[in-house]
């Protein structure tokens, strides 16, 4: 899983805000959050997205309390076999909240991939 994650952080590039795409393990930083951040986000997403049939409006929160982080996840839209989510999150405690879009879809193994 620690290596799917890294492989994961040093391919997958996604499009922020105003249509900026960079790695996302710049993004992660920028952000304030730490790869173990990352990991507990992404458990929190993987989890939404296994729970049953996903469906917009859906959303899970998590906290990581090793380093005082917390957010949510959303599913903003689904479209196939592919999810968009949204994240807010508070990085390190930080009571201002961010937002990221990221994208999932399904492959033919059944796993969620981050995909661009």
């Amino acid at each position: 899983m620690k290596a799917r994650i890294s492989l994961v952080l040093a391919a997958v590039v996604l499009t922020v805000g105003a249509v900026q795409a960079k790695p996302l393990s710049r993004i992660i930083a920028e952000m304030g959050l730490s790869p173990q951040d990352f990991e507990v986000l992404s458990a929190a997403s993987t989890a939404l997205l296994t729970s049953g049939a996903p469906s917009v409006g859906q959303e899970r929160a998590w906290t990581n309390d090793a380093t005082g982080s917390k957010g949510t996840v959303r599913i903003g839209a689904v479209q196939g076999n592919c999810v968009s989510l949204e994240h807010s999150v508070e990085p390190g405690g930080d009571e201002q909240a961010r937002q990221v879009r990221t994208r999932r879809c399904k492959d033919a193994n059944g796993n969620w991939l981050l995909t661009p």
